[in-house]
């Protein structure tokens, strides 16, 4: 029985609905782990997808999960059934490419320039 308590079926759900598993996972896998599992799974046809793993950012009971934690230090004692399938809610970062341009364009435009002569 101690087996089955180290697995946890784990369902992500993506922004528009639809979802990526359920798969097992350990209870000693990194949320690392499981965002490398996420972008390894993501759907080819999707237009804006994560890049890289510090792109996506894991959500399980409220709570933003963080790189370093494992599956069973992030479990719910209340929301998790044992048996039940687990269900994350994945979000993506958007590219900060407009941000980066329109802080350097506004850095242009604040510049003062005096000249003595």
């Amino acid at each position: 029985m101690a087996g089955s308590q180290d697995q946890l079926e784990i369902k992500f759900l993506l922004i528009d609905g639809t979802d990526i598993g359920p798969k097992s996972y350990a209870a000693a896998t990194s949320i690392a782990t499981l965002k490398e599992s996420v972008l390894a799974q993501w759907p080819k046809d999707k237009e804006y997808g994560p890049r890289t793993v510090k792109d996506v950012k894991l959500i399980s009971a409220g709570k933003v999960l963080e790189n370093n934690r494992t599956v069973g230090e992030c479990q719910s004692p209340l929301g998790d059934l044992p048996g039940g399938v687990t269900t994350m809610h994945v979000v993506v970062q958007p590219p900060s490419v407009e941000k980066d341009k329109k802080v350097a364009s506004e850095a242009k435009m604040g510049k003062c320039v005096c000249v003595i002569l």
